[in-house]
């Protein structure tokens, strides 16, 4: 579909495709056209570059630039920005129900990025996207906010500058927030990093985890923030990331909020923060004001010859999930590449190569 074709905008797609149906949508600004995308085992694809809708006011249900309530969604190469509604959460994307695919999108200047209904039998990924600027600025609206579902992965993506509200924030019973930019930089207003108040099994890994001087919260990590009982088996792993904390106000690295099983591996913290609130095991982790980094100003924390971190890691044991082994590195922009790994591994979310 597009301008000169017989389907002129998504909604008008919307109300006819079936169950199955690939929707290729031409490059180009769509704007004030919303959409609810009903039909199961959807693709929703820009082709020829991206397809970006802007809201100019427009919102579907009183919730989101796009609603969708098909099962296993996928919607690549599209972006989202402007939603607003009276409630002050309109989305990008409002997952009502169904499982979602997220890949090489680019959610900004929204009230809420992403935001994702409870619906324990539901898996969300998203891949290779960046959500910026996104949030209405009451704390309440985040980049990226995903309620009770089976699991939530996030990989690969940038997300940066929430309002006010959290970059990611997640309920889903089992997370995985692997190999991704995480950061404000020097002028973010964000409050948590990431933030996941119901437990669950989550790994935090092989990420870039920053926090601006402006933040309105000095906590970076917040783990089982909830006042209810968190999801059974809760346990947080949090391996290879380098934490990176600008705020000269002390802070903390990782909070874990209802002293829940936590282990903290071969990460590599750099900053005016606590490593660990609450309780937890430390495993091989450093925590310096020297890290020895390529180009800090510029947040390239790559890591020089000189870096403490070069060959200072280990493996957390023997029973430990493979997922706390890294595999790639975040590349910049919501990219990544393999992770080569010689002799023992180094701290933090790069290992070392010599120029």
């Amino acid at each position: 579909m597009g301008p000169d074709r017989q389907y002129r905008t998504p909604s008008e797609v919307a109300k006819v495709a079936r169950h199955g149906a690939i929707v290729e949508i031409d490059a180009g600004v769509y704007r004030g056209d919303v959409a609810v995308w009903r039909k199961d085992n959807l693709t929703l694809r820009g082709v020829g570059g991206r397809a970006h809708l802007i809201a100019d006011g427009a919102h579907a249900n009183g919730k989101a630039i796009w609603v969708i309530r098909g099962k296993n969604t996928l919607v690549e190469n599209v972006e989202f920005s402007g939603a607003a509604v009276p409630h002050r959460n309109g989305a990008g994307i409002r997952l009502d129900t169904g499982g979602l695919t997220i890949r090489g999108c680019y959610f900004h200047d929204n009230e809420n990025g992403l935001l994702a209904a409870a619906d324990p039998n539901n898996d969300i990924l998203i891949e290779n996207s960046e959500f910026a600027r996104n949030g209405y600025g009451d704390g309440q609206t985040h980049n990226i906010y995903v309620n009770n579902v089976r699991s939530f992965t996030l990989r690969n993506s940038y997300v940066h500058h929430a309002k006010v509200g959290h970059n990611v924030k997640s309920r889903a019973q089992r997370n995985y927030i692997l190999y991704n930019r995480l950061s404000d930089e020097t002028d973010g207003t964000s409050s948590y990093i990431v933030d996941i108040p119901n437990g669950g099994i989550t790994v935090i890994g092989g990420n870039i985890i920053q926090q601006s001087p402006k933040t309105s919260n000095r906590t970076l990590v917040s783990f089982g923030n909830v006042n209810r009982d968190p999801h059974p088996g809760s346990v947080l792993y949090v391996a290879n990331n380098t934490f990176v904390n600008l705020t000269s106000i002390r802070g903390t690295f990782v909070w874990n909020r209802r002293n829940l099983p936590a282990y903290l591996s071969n990460n590599l913290f750099v900053g005016n923060a606590v490593v660990l609130k609450g309780d937890g095991r430390l495993i091989m982790n450093l925590h310096t004001d020297k890290p020895g980094f390529r180009d800090s100003r510029n947040f390239d924390y790559h890591l020089t010859k000189e870096s403490p971190a070069i060959d200072a890691g280990g493996w957390p044991d023997e029973t430990a999930s493979e997922l706390l082994i890294p595999t790639h590195e975040y590349v910049h922009s919501a990219r990544a590449s393999r992770r080569v790994i010689s002799g023992p591994i180094d701290l933090g979310a790069f290992e070392y190569r010599s120029p």
